[in-house]
Protein backbone atom coordinates (compact mmCIF):
# COMPACT_ATOMS: atom_id res chain seq x y z
CA UNK A 1 0.00 0.00 0.00
CA UNK A 2 2.82 2.37 0.95
CA UNK A 3 4.63 1.53 -2.29
CA UNK A 4 1.43 2.24 -4.27
CA UNK A 5 1.00 5.68 -2.71
CA UNK A 6 4.62 6.55 -3.33
CA UNK A 7 4.24 5.50 -6.95
CA UNK A 8 1.12 7.71 -7.33
CA UNK A 9 3.05 10.78 -6.20
CA UNK A 10 5.46 10.52 -9.10
CA UNK A 11 5.12 12.50 -12.34
CA UNK A 12 6.47 11.02 -15.53
CA UNK A 13 7.98 13.36 -18.18
CA UNK A 14 10.17 12.29 -21.14
CA UNK A 15 11.01 9.17 -19.36
CA UNK A 16 12.08 11.08 -16.24
CA UNK A 17 10.17 10.97 -13.01
CA UNK A 18 9.89 14.15 -10.86
CA UNK A 19 8.35 13.87 -7.49
CA UNK A 20 5.83 16.78 -6.69
CA UNK A 21 4.27 17.21 -3.28
CA UNK A 22 0.66 18.24 -2.71
CA UNK A 23 1.83 21.44 -1.03
CA UNK A 24 3.79 22.42 -4.10
CA UNK A 25 0.78 21.82 -6.31
CA UNK A 26 -1.36 23.98 -4.08
CA UNK A 27 1.32 26.72 -4.02
CA UNK A 28 1.50 26.67 -7.81
CA UNK A 29 -2.24 26.99 -8.09
CA UNK A 30 -2.21 29.91 -5.66
CA UNK A 31 0.55 31.66 -7.61
CA UNK A 32 -1.29 31.20 -10.87
CA UNK A 33 -4.53 32.55 -9.39
CA UNK A 34 -2.70 35.58 -8.02
CA UNK A 35 -1.18 36.27 -11.42
CA UNK A 36 -4.59 36.01 -13.07
CA UNK A 37 -6.13 38.27 -10.43
CA UNK A 38 -3.30 40.75 -10.91
CA UNK A 39 -3.88 40.80 -14.65
CA UNK A 40 -7.62 41.31 -14.10
CA UNK A 41 -6.86 44.15 -11.71
CA UNK A 42 -4.62 45.79 -14.32
CA UNK A 43 -7.30 45.45 -16.99
CA UNK A 44 -9.91 46.83 -14.59
CA UNK A 45 -7.62 49.73 -13.65
CA UNK A 46 -7.00 50.53 -17.31
CA UNK A 47 -10.74 50.45 -18.04
CA UNK A 48 -11.41 52.68 -15.04
CA UNK A 49 -8.71 55.11 -16.20
CA UNK A 50 -10.21 55.14 -19.72
CA UNK A 51 -13.69 55.81 -18.29
CA UNK A 52 -12.27 58.63 -16.18
CA UNK A 53 -10.48 60.13 -19.19
CA UNK A 54 -13.69 59.90 -21.21
CA UNK A 55 -15.67 61.52 -18.41
CA UNK A 56 -13.11 64.32 -18.20
CA UNK A 57 -13.28 64.83 -21.95
CA UNK A 58 -17.09 64.96 -21.83
CA UNK A 59 -16.97 67.40 -18.94
CA UNK A 60 -14.55 69.63 -20.86
CA UNK A 61 -16.77 69.47 -23.97
CA UNK A 62 -19.86 70.36 -21.92
CA UNK A 63 -17.99 73.21 -20.24
CA UNK A 64 -16.85 74.50 -23.63
CA UNK A 65 -20.39 74.27 -25.04
CA UNK A 66 -21.79 76.02 -21.95
CA UNK A 67 -19.19 78.78 -22.27
CA UNK A 68 -20.05 79.17 -25.96
CA UNK A 69 -23.78 79.30 -25.17
CA UNK A 70 -23.18 81.84 -22.42
CA UNK A 71 -21.08 83.98 -24.75
CA UNK A 72 -23.79 83.79 -27.42
CA UNK A 73 -26.47 84.75 -24.90
CA UNK A 74 -24.34 87.65 -23.70
CA UNK A 75 -23.87 88.75 -27.30
CA UNK A 76 -27.63 88.62 -27.92
CA UNK A 77 -28.27 90.59 -24.72
CA UNK A 78 -25.66 93.12 -25.75
CA UNK A 79 -27.21 93.47 -29.21
CA UNK A 80 -30.68 93.83 -27.72
CA UNK A 81 -29.41 96.38 -25.22
CA UNK A 82 -27.75 98.34 -28.00
CA UNK A 83 -30.96 98.31 -30.06
CA UNK A 84 -32.97 99.40 -27.04
CA UNK A 85 -30.48 102.13 -26.31
CA UNK A 86 -30.74 103.31 -29.91
CA UNK A 87 -34.54 103.32 -29.72
CA UNK A 88 -34.44 105.18 -26.44
CA UNK A 89 -32.03 107.63 -28.02
CA UNK A 90 -34.57 108.36 -30.76
CA UNK A 91 -37.35 108.76 -28.22
CA UNK A 92 -35.14 111.01 -26.09
CA UNK A 93 -34.39 113.19 -29.11
CA UNK A 94 -38.10 113.57 -29.79
CA UNK A 95 -38.86 114.27 -26.15
CA UNK A 96 -36.11 116.88 -26.09
CA UNK A 97 -37.82 118.78 -28.91
CA UNK A 98 -41.46 118.43 -27.86
CA UNK A 99 -43.08 117.95 -24.47
CA UNK A 100 -45.29 114.87 -24.14
CA UNK A 101 -48.18 115.61 -21.75
CA UNK A 102 -50.25 112.72 -23.16
CA UNK A 103 -47.97 109.65 -23.29
CA UNK A 104 -50.96 107.32 -23.64
CA UNK A 105 -52.63 109.28 -26.42
CA UNK A 106 -51.14 107.13 -29.18
CA UNK A 107 -48.10 105.11 -30.08
CA UNK A 108 -46.95 108.25 -31.89
CA UNK A 109 -48.59 111.65 -32.15
CA UNK A 110 -48.00 115.30 -32.95
CA UNK A 111 -49.91 118.46 -32.06
CA UNK A 112 -49.10 121.58 -34.04
CA UNK A 113 -50.28 125.16 -34.20
CA UNK A 114 -49.77 126.50 -37.69
CA UNK A 115 -46.17 125.50 -38.58
CA UNK A 116 -44.94 124.61 -35.10
CA UNK A 117 -45.15 121.25 -33.31
CA UNK A 118 -45.95 122.04 -29.68
CA UNK A 119 -46.47 118.55 -28.28
CA UNK A 120 -45.48 115.16 -29.54
CA UNK A 121 -44.43 111.60 -28.93
CA UNK A 122 -42.13 109.60 -31.20
CA UNK A 123 -42.79 112.09 -33.97
CA UNK A 124 -39.93 110.67 -36.06
CA UNK A 125 -40.59 106.97 -35.47
CA UNK A 126 -41.85 105.26 -38.67
CA UNK A 127 -45.17 103.46 -38.27
CA UNK A 128 -47.88 102.06 -40.61
CA UNK A 129 -50.12 105.02 -41.60
CA UNK A 130 -53.15 103.04 -42.80
CA UNK A 131 -55.53 105.12 -44.98
CA UNK A 132 -53.81 108.40 -44.14
CA UNK A 133 -51.84 107.20 -47.18
CA UNK A 134 -54.77 108.27 -49.37
CA UNK A 135 -53.98 111.94 -48.76
CA UNK A 136 -50.69 111.43 -50.62
CA UNK A 137 -52.50 109.43 -53.31
CA UNK A 138 -54.92 112.32 -53.75
CA UNK A 139 -52.03 114.75 -54.27
CA UNK A 140 -50.53 112.47 -56.92
CA UNK A 141 -53.88 112.21 -58.70
CA UNK A 142 -54.27 115.99 -58.77
CA UNK A 143 -50.72 116.41 -60.10
CA UNK A 144 -51.25 114.24 -63.18
CA UNK A 145 -53.61 115.76 -65.76
CA UNK A 146 -56.49 116.10 -63.33
CA UNK A 147 -59.82 115.93 -65.15
CA UNK A 148 -62.71 115.44 -62.69
CA UNK A 149 -65.16 114.55 -65.46
CA UNK A 150 -62.96 111.86 -66.99
CA UNK A 151 -64.61 108.41 -67.12
CA UNK A 152 -62.71 105.75 -65.18
CA UNK A 153 -63.36 102.05 -65.82
CA UNK A 154 -63.30 99.90 -62.68
CA UNK A 155 -61.05 96.87 -63.08
CA UNK A 156 -61.55 93.46 -61.41
CA UNK A 157 -58.57 94.29 -59.18
CA UNK A 158 -60.17 97.54 -58.00
CA UNK A 159 -63.62 95.99 -57.54
CA UNK A 160 -62.14 93.22 -55.40
CA UNK A 161 -60.23 95.43 -52.96
CA UNK A 162 -60.54 94.48 -49.30
CA UNK A 163 -61.20 96.71 -46.29
CA UNK A 164 -63.16 99.95 -46.50
CA UNK A 165 -65.04 100.23 -49.81
CA UNK A 166 -68.05 101.87 -51.46
CA UNK A 167 -69.23 98.84 -53.44
CA UNK A 168 -67.83 99.38 -56.92
CA UNK A 169 -68.33 96.55 -59.40
CA UNK A 170 -66.14 95.28 -62.20
CA UNK A 171 -66.94 97.21 -65.36
CA UNK A 172 -68.47 100.24 -63.61
CA UNK A 173 -67.70 103.54 -65.30
CA UNK A 174 -67.33 106.39 -62.79
CA UNK A 175 -66.29 110.05 -62.93
CA UNK A 176 -62.78 110.66 -61.62
CA UNK A 177 -64.12 113.40 -59.36
CA UNK A 178 -66.59 111.01 -57.74
CA UNK A 179 -63.86 108.44 -57.14
CA UNK A 180 -61.65 111.06 -55.49
CA UNK A 181 -64.59 112.00 -53.27
CA UNK A 182 -65.06 108.36 -52.27
CA UNK A 183 -61.34 108.11 -51.45
CA UNK A 184 -61.33 111.11 -49.12
CA UNK A 185 -64.82 110.95 -47.62
CA UNK A 186 -65.40 107.21 -47.23
CA UNK A 187 -61.79 106.02 -47.58
CA UNK A 188 -62.90 103.58 -50.28
CA UNK A 189 -60.11 101.22 -51.25
CA UNK A 190 -61.96 100.22 -54.43
CA UNK A 191 -62.22 103.86 -55.52
CA UNK A 192 -58.57 104.44 -54.57
CA UNK A 193 -57.28 101.52 -56.64
CA UNK A 194 -59.44 102.48 -59.63
CA UNK A 195 -57.88 105.96 -59.62
CA UNK A 196 -54.36 104.62 -59.05
CA UNK A 197 -54.63 102.35 -62.09
CA UNK A 198 -56.17 105.16 -64.12
CA UNK A 199 -53.38 107.63 -63.33
CA UNK A 200 -50.35 105.36 -62.98
CA UNK A 201 -51.25 102.73 -65.57
CA UNK A 202 -50.80 100.12 -62.85
CA UNK A 203 -50.58 99.94 -59.08
CA UNK A 204 -46.78 99.68 -59.29
CA UNK A 205 -46.55 102.69 -61.57
CA UNK A 206 -48.68 104.76 -59.24
CA UNK A 207 -46.66 103.76 -56.16
CA UNK A 208 -43.53 105.01 -57.89
CA UNK A 209 -45.22 108.39 -58.38
CA UNK A 210 -46.26 108.40 -54.72
CA UNK A 211 -42.73 107.94 -53.43
CA UNK A 212 -41.44 110.62 -55.77
CA UNK A 213 -44.09 113.04 -54.49
CA UNK A 214 -43.36 112.16 -50.86
CA UNK A 215 -39.69 113.01 -51.30
CA UNK A 216 -40.52 116.19 -53.22
CA UNK A 217 -42.63 117.63 -50.38
CA UNK A 218 -40.16 116.66 -47.63
CA UNK A 219 -41.49 113.36 -46.29
CA UNK A 220 -37.93 112.15 -45.76
CA UNK A 221 -38.73 109.29 -43.35
CA UNK A 222 -41.59 107.74 -45.32
CA UNK A 223 -41.91 104.97 -47.88
CA UNK A 224 -45.02 103.60 -49.55
CA UNK A 225 -45.86 100.21 -51.06
CA UNK A 226 -49.50 100.64 -52.16
CA UNK A 227 -51.92 103.50 -52.92
CA UNK A 228 -54.52 102.78 -50.25
CA UNK A 229 -52.61 102.19 -47.01
CA UNK A 230 -53.02 98.44 -46.64
CA UNK A 231 -50.50 96.80 -44.30
CA UNK A 232 -47.29 95.90 -46.16
CA UNK A 233 -43.64 95.54 -45.26
CA UNK A 234 -41.91 98.88 -45.70
CA UNK A 235 -45.16 100.88 -45.91
CA UNK A 236 -44.31 103.44 -43.22
CA UNK A 237 -44.52 107.10 -42.30
CA UNK A 238 -44.01 109.31 -39.26
CA UNK A 239 -46.18 111.79 -37.38
CA UNK A 240 -43.91 114.61 -38.55
CA UNK A 241 -44.04 113.52 -42.20
CA UNK A 242 -47.83 113.12 -42.11
CA UNK A 243 -48.13 116.60 -40.65
CA UNK A 244 -46.07 117.87 -43.59
CA UNK A 245 -48.37 115.98 -45.97
CA UNK A 246 -51.49 117.38 -44.33
CA UNK A 247 -50.28 120.96 -44.62
CA UNK A 248 -49.59 120.51 -48.34
CA UNK A 249 -52.97 118.86 -48.90
CA UNK A 250 -54.78 121.64 -47.04
CA UNK A 251 -53.73 124.03 -49.80
CA UNK A 252 -55.55 121.87 -52.37
CA UNK A 253 -59.21 122.89 -52.51
CA UNK A 254 -60.10 119.63 -54.29
CA UNK A 255 -59.01 117.81 -51.12
CA UNK A 256 -60.05 120.27 -48.40
CA UNK A 257 -63.71 120.56 -49.38
CA UNK A 258 -64.04 116.80 -49.68
CA UNK A 259 -62.38 116.27 -46.29
CA UNK A 260 -65.04 118.51 -44.72
CA UNK A 261 -68.01 116.84 -46.43
CA UNK A 262 -70.17 114.82 -44.02
CA UNK A 263 -71.66 112.67 -46.78
CA UNK A 264 -71.73 112.26 -50.55
CA UNK A 265 -73.35 110.32 -53.38
CA UNK A 266 -73.03 109.77 -57.12
CA UNK A 267 -74.30 107.56 -59.95
CA UNK A 268 -72.25 105.30 -62.18
CA UNK A 269 -72.02 106.56 -65.75
CA UNK A 270 -72.88 103.33 -67.57
CA UNK A 271 -75.50 101.77 -65.29
CA UNK A 272 -76.86 104.83 -63.44
CA UNK A 273 -76.46 102.93 -60.15
CA UNK A 274 -76.58 105.26 -57.13
CA UNK A 275 -73.81 104.95 -54.54
CA UNK A 276 -73.99 106.96 -51.32
CA UNK A 277 -71.77 107.07 -48.22
CA UNK A 278 -70.92 109.04 -45.08
CA UNK A 279 -67.61 110.48 -43.93
CA UNK A 280 -65.51 108.21 -41.71
CA UNK A 281 -64.37 111.23 -39.67
CA UNK A 282 -66.63 111.32 -36.58
CA UNK A 283 -65.17 114.70 -35.57
CA UNK A 284 -67.03 116.51 -38.35
CA UNK A 285 -70.23 118.17 -37.15
CA UNK A 286 -69.59 117.21 -33.52
CA UNK A 287 -66.51 119.33 -32.74
CA UNK A 288 -66.66 123.05 -33.48
CA UNK A 289 -63.90 124.34 -35.76
CA UNK A 290 -62.99 120.84 -37.03
CA UNK A 291 -62.78 120.77 -40.83
CA UNK A 292 -60.94 117.54 -41.66
CA UNK A 293 -58.83 115.77 -42.64
CA UNK A 294 -58.49 111.95 -42.86
CA UNK A 295 -59.01 108.75 -40.89
CA UNK A 296 -57.29 105.38 -41.16
CA UNK A 297 -57.34 101.91 -39.69
CA UNK A 298 -55.70 98.52 -40.22
CA UNK A 299 -54.92 95.76 -37.75
CA UNK A 300 -51.24 96.65 -37.82
CA UNK A 301 -51.58 100.43 -37.87
CA UNK A 302 -54.41 100.66 -35.35
CA UNK A 303 -56.72 103.69 -35.30
CA UNK A 304 -55.14 106.67 -37.03
CA UNK A 305 -56.24 110.23 -37.67
CA UNK A 306 -55.19 113.56 -39.11
CA UNK A 307 -57.47 116.18 -37.54
CA UNK A 308 -57.60 119.85 -38.48
CA UNK A 309 -59.37 122.64 -36.62
CA UNK A 310 -59.51 126.27 -37.71
CA UNK A 311 -59.20 128.35 -34.55
CA UNK A 312 -59.50 132.02 -35.37
CA UNK A 313 -56.51 132.92 -37.51
CA UNK A 314 -54.71 129.73 -36.53
CA UNK A 315 -54.81 126.15 -37.71
CA UNK A 316 -54.48 123.42 -35.10
CA UNK A 317 -53.29 120.02 -36.29
CA UNK A 318 -53.36 116.63 -34.60
CA UNK A 319 -51.77 113.48 -36.02
CA UNK A 320 -52.48 110.21 -34.20
CA UNK A 321 -50.93 106.85 -35.06
CA UNK A 322 -52.31 103.77 -33.28
CA UNK A 323 -54.54 105.60 -30.81
CA UNK A 324 -56.80 103.52 -28.53
CA UNK A 325 -59.38 106.34 -28.36
CA UNK A 326 -58.76 108.59 -31.32
CA UNK A 327 -61.95 110.67 -31.11
CA UNK A 328 -61.70 111.54 -27.41
CA UNK A 329 -57.95 112.01 -27.66
CA UNK A 330 -58.21 114.21 -30.77
CA UNK A 331 -60.83 116.37 -29.07
CA UNK A 332 -58.58 116.86 -26.05
CA UNK A 333 -55.47 117.58 -28.08
CA UNK A 334 -57.25 120.02 -30.40
CA UNK A 335 -58.51 121.90 -27.34
CA UNK A 336 -54.99 121.95 -25.92
CA UNK A 337 -53.66 123.26 -29.21
CA UNK A 338 -56.36 125.94 -29.39
CA UNK A 339 -55.49 127.06 -25.87
CA UNK A 340 -51.86 127.32 -26.91
CA UNK A 341 -52.85 129.34 -29.99
CA UNK A 342 -54.64 131.86 -27.75
CA UNK A 343 -51.40 132.82 -26.01
CA UNK A 344 -49.78 136.14 -26.87
CA UNK A 345 -47.67 135.93 -29.99
CA UNK A 346 -44.41 136.32 -28.05
CA UNK A 347 -45.13 133.15 -26.03
CA UNK A 348 -46.24 130.88 -28.87
CA UNK A 349 -42.72 129.57 -29.32
CA UNK A 350 -42.87 127.90 -25.89
CA UNK A 351 -45.03 124.80 -25.11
Amino acid sequence: MRSFLLFSALVLFAGTVYPVSAAEVKQQQTTTKQAVDKDKAKVKAKAKAADKAKANANAKAKAKAAAKSTAKAKSKRATKAAALAAAESVDTDSAADHSDPYPKAAAAYAVAVDDQIIYGRKVDTPRPPASLTKVLSALVILDHNWQPDAAVLVSPRAAGMEGSRIGLRKGDSVRAGDLLTAMIVRSGNDACMAMAEHVGGSEEGFVKLMNQKAQAIGMASSSFRNPCGLDADGHLSTARDLLTLARVADHQSEISWRANAKQAQFRTLNTNRRISFRNTNAMLGTQPETVGLKTGFTNKAGKCLIALAEHGAHKVWVVLLHSPNRWGTAKQLLARGASHADRPAASLAQP
